[in-house]
Order: C-alpha cells, then sequence, then structure tokens
C-alpha cells in the first residue's frame, strides 16, 4: 500500500491559505434606488425577493417624481445622493435624461398609474361617476388635499381650474409635500384626498371612492431608468428586469397598478 506523504503541517497551512484567498474576494457593491410614491407599494412587496435574485443588497430611498420637497428625486440627486435606478413617472425621467442626471435609453415603462379619490373611513363616499358629479363635488367639499407631485400637478394646474375657472375649488385646495396624501385624509386634516390610486389603497383609515371620469382622467407612466453616473449598472439592469417580469406582476395589480408587458 502507497504511503501519504503528505503531512498535516501540509494540509493546514493550505487550508488557510484558501481561507484567506476567499475573505480577500472584495464584497459586492450595494445597488441604490430611489422610488417615487406612485410605485413604492409595489417596489416594498418585490424588492427582498429582486434582491435574492440579482445577488447584491438593495439600498432604497423615496421621493416625488417632481417639485420642491427636499425628498423629491431631481433634489435628492442634485445634492448628489447615491443611485443607480430611479423609478418616477415617464416623464419626469427623460427631464432628468435631458439634464444629464438619467441615462437616455434606458429607461424601462413598469406600470400605468391612474388618479384615485379617498375619504377617511367611515365618512360619506361623495359622487366622482360623471365630470359633472365631480365637480358638485369639488365645490361642496370643505377642504382638499393633493400631492405635489404628478398627479397634483395635473389636478391643481389643468383640471380643477378647468372645472372651476373661479378659483374657489383651488382656494381651499392643499398641496400636500413629503408624506402621502391619505395619511394627511385619514387624519382627519382634509375631507377629500386625491393620489395615484396605488397610494391610496395602502393606506389604513381610508375609505377609497374610485377613480377620477374617464373623461378628465389622467394616467401617468411610471418608469424605471438608470441614474447618470451608476456605480452597479449591470446589477441595475438586472434590478429593473426583475421589477418588470411576469412573476412580478401580480404583486403590482395588488397595489392598484397596471403591469406593462416588457419588450
Amino acid at each position: 500500500m502507497a504511503k501519504n506523504t503528505m503531512s498535516n503541517s501540509t494540509i493546514v497551512p493550505a487550508a488557510l491559505t484558501a481561507l484567506t484567498l476567499a475573505f480577500a474576494q472584495p464584497a459586492l457593491a450595494d445597488v441604490h434606488v430611489m422610488s417615487s410614491g406612485g410605485f413604492t407599494a409595489a417596489y416594498k412587496d418585490l424588492v427582498a425577493g429582486c434582491e435574492v435574485k440579482i445577488g447584491q443588497k438593495i439600498v432604497s430611498a423615496y421621493g416625488a417624481s417632481m417639485g420642491a420637497a427636499p425628498d423629491a428625486i431631481p433634489n435628492r440627486l442634485a445634492r448628489g445622493e447615491p443611485a443607480d435606478i430611479v423609478i418616477l413617472a415617464a416623464e419626469a425621467f427623460d427631464k432628468l435624461a435631458a439634464e444629464g442626471k438619467g441615462v437616455p435609453g434606458s429607461r424601462v415603462d413598469l406600470v400605468r398609474s391612474a388618479i384615485g379619490l379617498s375619504v377617511k373611513a367611515g365618512a360619506p363616499k361623495p359622487d366622482i361617476s360623471t365630470v359633472a358629479a365631480l365637480k358638485k363635488t369639488l365645490m361642496e367639499a370643505t377642504t382638499i388635499a393633493y400631492s405635489a407631485s404628478a398627479s397634483g400637478t395635473y389636478l391643481s394646474e389643468e383640471l380643477f381650474p378647468k372645472l372651476d375657472p373661479s378659483g374657489a375649488v383651488m382656494a381651499k385646495a392643499k398641496k400636500i409635500f413629503s408624506e402621502r396624501v391619505g395619511t394627511v385624509v385619514a387624519r382627519g386634516e382634509a375631507e377629500l384626498g386625491f393620489q395615484q390610486v396605488s397610494e391610496l389603497v395602502t393606506i389604513d383609515g381610508l375609505d377609497f371612492v374610485g377613480t377620477l371620469p374617464e373623461e378628465v382622467q389622467r394616467v401617468t407612466v411610471f418608469s424605471a431608468g438608470l441614474a447618470a453616473g451608476s456605480k452597479e449598472p449591470e446589477a441595475a439592469k438586472k434590478l429593473i428586469a426583475c421589477l418588470g417580469s411576469p412573476e412580478s406582476a401580480p404583486a403590482i395589480r395588488k397595489t392598484g397598478l397596471e403591469p406593462l408587458p416588457q419588450k
């Protein structure tokens, strides 16, 4: 029988060398994501599973697609906060790309989102089934809350002035910064709360009334794209693919959004 000439003194250093090399491998960098409110509920449901898929830790920050709030995504980027992916209204991403803050051609449209109305739980549900009924509800309301992002821009700059040129509706309407409109309504600080449906149906203490009439509805497409200067672009692309995958569609629909098929 041949003798094993390798001694314990040889095996131990070899094992230690292999262990040292394993620990010496650099850790994979974090992937930084900024998500706007319209996609936030779905994103929070999906992020853990997508993190496992891409094999890298995901660090998340949240803010509006646009507006003057300090935590709005454009303002976060302007301060130099790290970002590999931004998820926000499609037109807001296009603006970032034009300003050199987003990567042109990287935009992936994820979902369609409609504007809806909620009231405090237990409060009477007003009629907004027609444009005439919506106008009557707005005129009779005591206080109205709307977001500082895409839906609020449309309501305050286009729809409310169109329905009420006198300005009476806007006089009792309040733009909500850095907080969900539904949270304000649930506290009883506003009678009516308008925002993306996905930002209303996930908040406790609200009763969802419905969406705006089709004739005055404004559907927003929320998209994901690469931030300029992304340090993890390949991982970012994998994450975007995960968020837009067919497997993610049920979680997205649950939050009141319509998933868009990926090309």
